[in-house]
């Protein structure tokens, strides 16, 4: 008897067998009430990435449609078989259908999950005791000859990088590994002590952040049909240092924290930018 395996990885999920629609949502209904009805349906049914919630086209019958987006093939699959003709939160059935057709304004294959989201799908396949994490060291590299002051001038303000080497623990399953982290922005000379203070303090947290989900990256969950969970690592072993040596590990690079603030860390309104194909 074969067991059905799935191999969930801690990045935003791009397959369309992960991604299903539902038709056929009535009017009468507010897209905050649909949003949370349609929440509580699927999220039974597995971990969520991403529910959206939009008004049908004007030129189509009035009434809304909604995405779902899970990290778990089998889970998606399951939830459409489980909830197609079914009249979930209102009184006619609703169309489910797994999505069919991959568009590159809404799938992003490869990027990374956010540092909260990272922490709530480990917390769902492994628990909250299941997982912990280290900060190995954090340290100002603003100073490093290689950290990019040749790309600000004295009059744009001081420059501030952190950079930072987390460890993520898995206890049960015996599994380590570590992920880097580096951050950086220009400090304005003329908003004085407390602005300087306030930036370092983002930047020590984004770095600490950015480290845990390099962590994360390295993870597989390797999900069995009968329930049971087994943890990977994908390794490099140039990556391993001991903790005396781990200065080497920390790549500096120029990403700024203005730019990620601007760009708003990873960014959903991107991924319901697309044409939805009401033929379905």
């Amino acid at each position: 008897m074969e067991i059905e395996v799935e191999v969930i990885e801690f990045r935003v999920p791009a397959e369309n067998n992960k991604t299903i629609f539902i038709w056929d949502i009535q009017t009468g209904f507010s897209e905050a009430f649909i949003y949370e009805a349609l929440w509580s349906v699927y999220s039974a049914f597995g971990a969520l990435y991403l529910l959206k919630v939009c008004p049908n086209a004007a030129v189509a019958t009035p009434g809304f449609y909604a995405m779902v987006k899970f990290y778990s093939s089998a889970h998606a699959s399951k939830a459409q078989r489980a909830t197609d003709k079914q009249c979930l939160f209102q009184s006619s059935p609703v169309k489910v259908r797994l999505s069919t057709k991959q568009n590159p304004n809404l799938f992003f294959g490869g990027q990374s999950l956010s540092h909260a989201r990272c922490q709530n799908l480990a917390n769902h396949y492994l628990g909250f005791n299941g997982w912990s994490t280290r900060i190995v060291t954090l340290k100002d590299i603003s100073k490093c000859a290689d950290a990019g002051w040749s790309l600000h001038t004295a009059s744009q303000g001081e420059l501030l990088k952190y950079g930072c080497v987390a460890e993520l623990t898995f206890p049960q399953y015996g599994v380590t590994c570590r992920g880097v982290g580096v951050a950086e922005d220009v400090v304005d000379p003329e908003k004085g002590l407390e602005e300087k203070l306030w930036k370092r303090g983002r930047l020590m947290k984004w770095a600490k952040d950015k480290a845990v989900v390099g962590a994360f990256e390295k993870v597989l969950l390797i999900v069995f049909g009968n329930g049971k969970i087994a943890v990977e690592c994908r390794i490099n072993q140039e990556e391993v240092l001991p903790d005396d040596d781990i200065e080497g590990a920390i790549q500096v690079n120029n990403i700024s924290w203005t730019d990620f603030e601007a760009d708003g860390g990873e960014d959903e309104d991107l991924l319901w930018d697309f044409t939805v194909d009401l033929s379905h």
